[in-house]
């Protein structure tokens, strides 16, 4: 937002308590823009939301005004209005857009739409690894990924799309200025470089349990479909998964043990109708228009010549044995084989072996 007096305005309209985003939209479709309403008077726009009127002239932002004004002159930071060209234009779509966005970072990542990946908080390591290499994947591919920057699922997307080397986006139920959870500082900062962090919440804003539902619908806003790795039936991916199927977007879900909790939110999902995955090829088919090929990968996607399929022959192989066969440490290797995995060139047999596919 260039105008700071405009912005301004924006500001004093949507940083008054009581006043919410249903209330201030009702406002701007009466008035135009947040100038108008404020000089339409307490009359008038009490004719449009009622006693809480009386709010807008009463109340006394000016200071958080200031404060937010300061905050967006700061190198990397910007606060984007709803009229703003640069808007995002998938949110425009939504039926609740965000009046304001506060970001850190890039804008322009927010001008295209990408995949979201979500999950449970506390996945296991295999669902983490998951959803680290889908990332990554996709993000070889041109796909921007967006999630949450929550612990778990959430942070491992992240890290997988910023290994792909794409953008990632992070939409966090905080004010931007705070980084949330704490444990997750060095990714934010991490995302800063190669993304933008995004908020609609005024700053200073605790995560409080009522800002991530509110989160949620902009992180299903934002892209083309919603990716659920592992997710308890009672869950904030289930509601992401929802808003996006009401907002007209796809829904993918990767199905786990019948014995898992965790997977038990996929496997409702995918009889609700979302798509079952079982490898980032599921996903790039569905957005052809959006991805490219990418030359990065072949040997992991298209050949038999990457050296870990060249070390495990054609007979079944141990964890054991590939570490010796390959002089790869044990995680490294972990996360090359699930990348294999994902792209259908291996499979994972009983008793921690692995065998090549044909």
């Amino acid at each position: 937002m260039s105008d700071p007096t405009g912005l301004a305005a924006w500001l004093r309209l949507t940083l008054i308590p009581g006043i919410g985003g249903e209330s201030q939209r009702k406002l701007l479709a009466a008035f135009g823009l947040p100038e108008a309403v404020f000089a339409a008077g307490p009359l008038a726009v009490r004719g449009i939301i009622g006693s809480r009127a009386d709010l807008l002239f009463e109340h006394d932002s000016a200071d958080l005004v200031e404060r937010s004004l300061a905050w967006a002159a700061q190198p990397g930071n910007v606060i984007i209005t709803l009229a703003d060209a640069d808007y995002p234009p998938a949110l425009l779509e939504i039926p609740d857009p965000p009046i304001l966005l506060y970001l850190r970072g890039d804008p322009a990542h927010l001008q295209g739409r990408g995949l979201a990946i979500v999950g449970s908080r506390n996945a296991t390591p295999q669902g983490c690894q998951t959803a680290e290499s889908f990332a990554r994947t996709l993000a070889v591919h041109g796909l921007p990924i967006v999630s949450g920057l929550a612990l778990g699922i959430d942070a491992a997307a992240h890290r997988g799309a910023l290994s792909g080397g794409g953008p990632t986006i992070a939409v966090v139920g905080t004010g931007a200025d705070r980084l949330y959870p704490a444990g997750n500082r060095d990714l934010a900062l991490a995302i800063l470089e190669q993304g933008v962090i995004v908020s609609e919440f005024p700053l200073g804003t605790s995560p409080l349990a009522a800002n991530f539902p509110r989160r949620n619908r902009v992180i299903a806003g934002l892209t083309r479909g919603v990716l659920v790795v592992e997710a308890a039936p009672q869950s904030g991916s289930l509601i992401t998964a929802r808003l996006a199927a009401e907002q007209g977007r796809e829904v993918f879900a990767i199905p786990g043990s019948i014995h898992s909790p965790l997977a038990r939110g996929c496997h409702q999902l995918i009889k609700q109708g979302a798509k079952l995955v079982e490898s980032a090829a599921d996903i790039l088919e569905e957005f052809t228009d959006l991805v490219a090929e990418s030359p990065s990968e072949p040997s992991i996607a298209k050949s038999n010549s990457h050296p870990i399929i060249t070390a495990l022959g054609h007979d079944p192989c141990s964890l054991d044995e590939l570490v010796a066969r390959t002089e790869l440490g044990a995680d490294r290797l972990l996360g090359e084989l699930l990348t294999l995995e994902l792209a259908g060139r291996i499979a994972c047999l009983p008793g921690n072996r692995y065998q090549r596919l044909a």
